[in-house]
């Protein structure tokens, strides 16, 4: 199809997908409660008769597929695209006409327009000549409820015959709102973009004694800020000065009374990295350093270890494919190439350990402005904007030629 009818395509269908945009952003959910919005994307499907499989994801996640219209691409692997569809914790601060209904809720990372596009290039794409089957994956849980490995595991990708729908998924594609590039841009990058998400809750175990009197005990909130002080050497000191390796603490609980030294003190954090290597090593690091600290203060340390997501790495043949496909539809001038892979976690990462994937970020800030909120933030809004760029490329990459593997 040629270019300036796909955009007349995508251009008609804007005004309803804003609105659906601003519906999902007035109810937002937090990971695996996402009946609301799942409803909401089945509901569509179904009116544009788009054939899906529901109930995956512990009962929100959605699979929907169309088949090639090229006979000769019918048994072809299917090209998958994947939007997350939770929201966060945050109370809203927009004041928007359309700001969430439920207190305490909002869709400060932008999944609500992600979800949208996707359904917008669905229904495009149900309209459009396709050489080889398509694969939608609409997700639940990303905000730390790994719905990606989940979906993985009931069989999303590995097509009909083994629990997903259509035929197997040959590779996918992600995308995410990015506020700090300008809207109508998108950038992406060969190999790792973004870092794995490892998580921690530790608790120091010391003995209670009068604050007058210290001899008596031994002092977990002591222990902890050793601990603490020690755990950044893990970076300072372990790890090459070029790897990428951090150690954040993010909360410390302590202690009743100002004149009484407290059994136990906790504190939690999170471990980010971008290689295998750096990720063991770190972990091996972490566990020697908290257990020896709080032995040589006279404490005990009980390590809870959260294993998250994995590294976001992406596979070089379909970066290419996504690179040149961008390349042709958007122009030079809008297509970079992320310098360096941020800390942040995605577990668009599962993806990539089945089959090859390609994770990009599209523009939000708006044209002429310096900055816009950032993800997570309570005065992020996901600008529908950048709606037509994300729905194109999805098109195009659907459309591109099959990758030979």
């Amino acid at each position: 199809m040629p270019n300036e009818r796909l955009k007349s395509l995508i251009e008609a269908e804007i005004p309803a997908l804003r609105e659906i945009r601003h519906d999902l952003h007035r109810h937002p959910e937090l990971c695996f409660e996402e009946r609301y919005t799942s409803g909401l994307v089945q509901r569509e499907l179904r009116a544009a008769g788009i054939a899906f499989k529901a109930g995956l994801g512990k009962g929100t996640g959605i699979i929907a597929h169309l088949p090639a219209t090229d006979p000769a691409g019918a048994k072809q692997m299917a090209v998958a695209f994947r939007a997350d569809m939770d929201a966060l914790p945050v109370v809203e601060q927009t004041g928007l006409p359309y700001a969430s209904l439920t207190q305490g809720l909002m869709h400060a990372c932008g999944h609500d327009g992600h979800t949208t596009m996707l359904l917008g290039a669905a229904k495009i794409l149900a309209k459009m000549p396709r050489s080889r089957p398509v694969t939608f994956v609409f997700q639940p849980a990303e905000e730390g409820g790994g719905g990606a490995d989940i979906m993985c595991r009931e069989g999303a990708l590995a097509g009909e015959e083994r629990g997903g729908i259509g035929t197997p998924v040959g590779e996918i594609y992600g995308l995410h709102g990015w506020p700090t590039f300008e809207v109508g841009r998108v950038a992406t990058r060969p190999g790792p973009i973004l870092a794995a998400t490892d998580d921690f809750t530790i608790t120091i175990r010391g003995t209670q004694a009068h604050g007058a009197y210290p001899h008596f005990g031994a002092d977990p909130i002591v222990a902890a800020a050793q601990t603490i002080v020690a755990i950044q050497t893990i970076a300072s000191r372990n790890i090459g000065p070029l790897e990428s390796v951090v150690v954040t603490v993010g909360a410390i609980n302590a202690g009743t009374a100002n004149n009484i030294i407290p059994e136990t003190a906790r504190f939690i954090g999170t471990v980010r990295t971008l290689r295998a290597s750096t990720r063991a090593l770190a972990k091996k690091r972490f566990f020697e350093i908290v257990e020896g600290t709080a032995m040589a203060m006279g404490c005990r340390a009980e390590i809870d270890w959260h294993e998250g997501y994995p590294v976001t790495a992406n596979d070089p043949a379909a970066t290419e494919t996504f690179f040149r496909t961008a390349r042709a539809a958007l122009g030079e001038s809008r297509v970079e190439v992320v310098p360096d892979a941020t800390m942040g976690g995605e577990d668009f990462s599962y993806y990539g350990h089945h089959v090859p994937a390609c994770f990009f970020f599209l523009g939000l800030r708006p044209t002429g402005r310096d900055a816009y909120p950032t993800l997570h933030q309570p005065d992020f809004d996901f600008n529908d904007e950048a709606l037509p760029t994300g729905i194109e490329l999805f098109c195009e990459l659907a459309a591109s030629a099959p990758v030979q593997r």
